[in-house]
């Protein structure tokens, strides 16, 4: 029943976290295919232990495990995120007599729905994007022309294994405190977005940040391709803690918004008010700008230092990695955003019908996207400076990174574009609609 309901109301509410399932359904079975296509092929000791030598055996590891880790995050957040903007709904829910088992098993439910479908649609585009990254493999040379597209024999139950797992604990944790609010309190409770981040949170967020920061200053004392390799898990983890911190960094940035107006400090307010939701998007976003920072300095550094290009080869096979990751990150930050903002249609109605113009009302969703973007891009370049600046001392002994000036501007612009497309488009969309209908 309340499953049905919440597809009515709120369609969003599956359509966008199924997206983000759908392209980590791909990208777990791109990582599996990759691994099945290399360890199966029919190549001789020499080859191998070529393959092993210049690192080209361990890619299709690498690229599953970083696969996997980052879907577990990244859609995790987004179904929590989800779950989480349905508050008003659970708590009407628990107003007429639903126990907290029933709002529970309601909430599994809809994550089930929702990841179930993705998974089935995003198992065959993972088996395309497979075939492609196989072939690029072969046609740069970076492994033999014996190696062909196979398909791993466990693609299916490990695809849905991360996403509906991963959906379901989403789900189960961001119902924990609708689920276990007192009926003649959920009402209440459920119009407090602006309440101080739990006990747990940010203690947890300290530890991974600090963790990595530790982890950090430890690999670089290994060998380089161990370093590399590990600095990506380390940087994830990292995100993660910042995702977690999410609600004190955004505190924290509001006072950016007060720079732009009587339209700023609106939006200043909203950004305090509304920083646990928003927080749910930092996490993809600084996956992305923290992934892009570390590959595209780490190689404009290196080239910088030694004089040595690197080759067309190791280049495809960089951004390719890269860029993956980056645009699944993308993806989910503006499906979580546009979350975000749709649960807030009543309250851009309510500032119409209270005398806001519909240019002034989305000048200030336009701030709120403005102190967003700077806080991904501060804490993107922190988490990926944290992982890289070790690194490049001890491989090439510089504390000083080679940062090319149009990927400075393209990062800035770009993300400001992600945080926009998420934010500021919906709301441009959705105040075309009559205040009085949506509050009606």
């Amino acid at each position: 029943m309340i499953v049905r309901q919440a597809l009515k109301r709120n369609p969003w509410a599956f359509l966008g976290p199924a997206t983000t399932e759908t392209l980590a359904a791909a990208l777990v079975t791109l990582g599996l295919c990759g691994v099945a296509s290399l360890d199966g092929a029919p190549l001789t000791a020499a080859q191998r232990a070529a393959m092993a030598a210049d690192g080209t055996a361990d890619i299709g590891v690498l690229f599953l495990v970083v696969s996997i880790y980052l879907s577990i995050l990244v859609v995790g957040v987004t179904i929590g995120t989800a779950i989480a903007d349905q508050g008003r709904d659970l708590a009407l829910f628990r107003t007429v007599g639903a126990t907290p088992w029933r709002v529970r098993r309601a909430i599994a439910v809809q994550a089930a729905i929702v990841a179930i479908p993705a998974t089935v649609a995003g198992v065959p585009l993972g088996l395309l994007l497979g075939r492609a990254w196989v072939h690029g493999l072969v046609g740069h040379g970076l492994v033999p022309a014996e190696v062909t597209f196979r398909i791993h024999g466990g693609t299916v139950p490990i695809a849905f294994a991360v996403t509906i797992g991963t959906s379901l604990l989403g789900a189960l944790i961001a119902a924990i405190r609708p689920s276990r609010l007192r009926p003649a309190m959920a009402l209440t409770e459920a119009a407090m977005p602006g309440k101080r981040p739990g006990r747990i949170r940010t203690p947890m967020g300290l530890l991974l940040v600090f963790g990595g920061i530790a982890l950090a200053i430890l690999i670089s004392d290994a060998d380089a391709q161990t370093a590399d390799n590990t600095g990506l898990f380390v940087m994830l983890a990292m995100c993660f803690g910042v995702g977690m911190l999410g609600p004190v960094l955004l505190r924290l940035a509001s006072p950016l918004g007060r720079l732009f107006g009587a339209a700023g400090r609106i939006a200043a307010d909203n950004v305090v008010a509304r920083r646990r939701s928003l927080s749910g998007a930092l996490v993809p976003l600084t996956l992305a700008i923290g992934f892009a920072v570390f590959t595209i300095v780490i190689g404009a550094t290196t080239e910088h230092v030694t004089g040595v290009a690197q080759s067309a080869a190791d280049r495809w096979l960089t951004y390719a990695g890269t860029g993956t990751y980056c645009a699944f990150a993308a993806i989910a930050a503006v499906n979580t955003l546009i979350t975000v903002i749709r649960a807030r249609r009543r309250d851009l109605a309510v500032m119409r019908l209270v005398g806001g113009t519909q240019g002034h009302t989305l000048r200030v969703v336009i701030c709120e996207a403005l102190v967003v973007t700077a806080t991904a891009l501060v804490a993107g370049a922190v988490v990926a400076a944290t992982v890289l600046l070790p690194l490049l001392h001890t491989a090439l002994g510089t504390w000083r990174p080679w940062v090319p000036a149009p990927f400075l501007v393209g990062s800035i612009l770009g993300t400001a574009a992600l945080v926009l497309a998420g934010l500021a488009l919906p709301a441009a969309v959705m105040l075309r609609q009559p205040p009085i209908e949506v509050v009606g």
